[in-house]
């Protein structure tokens, strides 16, 4: 009996050092090694969520300290029912503002706005136009931007 208790606390002596080990990682995140780095963030979905995830994550992006002192290009690109981050008085152009005085470009797929027949007036006025969302994210990643698509909060587990 002794000697299985002690191969017990043995054991869990291990497994808490272990542990230990795993409290105090020296892994803080991949260092930023380049100068300059591009990354578009794509919209598709229009409810308050989905938009304020998609934003705070363009923030969290801003405020990382591993981009300070290195060329970091945003953008935001809405399509389909996206768009609504862009539609006037939905609360959020404060926070669009912002992002824009943060050199984040703000752009919106011209082919959504004649599909789903929403007028051009019904959006912030300092809003970009692109011809296509798929053909601004193609070129982008062909740049070697990265691409980031958020999901809908409700769509995680």
């Amino acid at each position: 009996m002794k000697a299985s208790l002690r191969s017990l606390i043995g054991g869990a002596l291990a497994l808490g050092l272990a542990a230990a080990a795993y409290a105090e990682p020296s892994f803080h995140g991949a260092p930023a090694t380049k100068s300059e780095y591009g990354v578009i963030f794509h919209i598709d979905g229009g409810d308050e969520a989905t938009i304020k995830k998609t934003l705070n994550n363009v923030e969290n992006l801003l405020h990382d300290p591993r981009f300070k002192g290195r060329t970091l290009h945003v953008e935001l690109l809405a399509n389909s029912k996206g768009f609504a981050v862009y539609v006037k008085h939905n609360g959020f152009e404060k926070r669009l503002k912002d992002l824009q005085e943060h050199g984040v470009l703000l752009s919106q797929c011209a082919n959504t706005l004649r599909e789903l027949h929403v007028d051009r007036k019904n959006l912030y006025s300092f809003i970009s136009i692109v011809p296509s969302g798929m053909g601004e994210i193609t070129i982008r990643e062909a740049e070697g931007w990265a691409y980031i698509h958020p999901s809908s909060p409700e769509s995680q587990l």
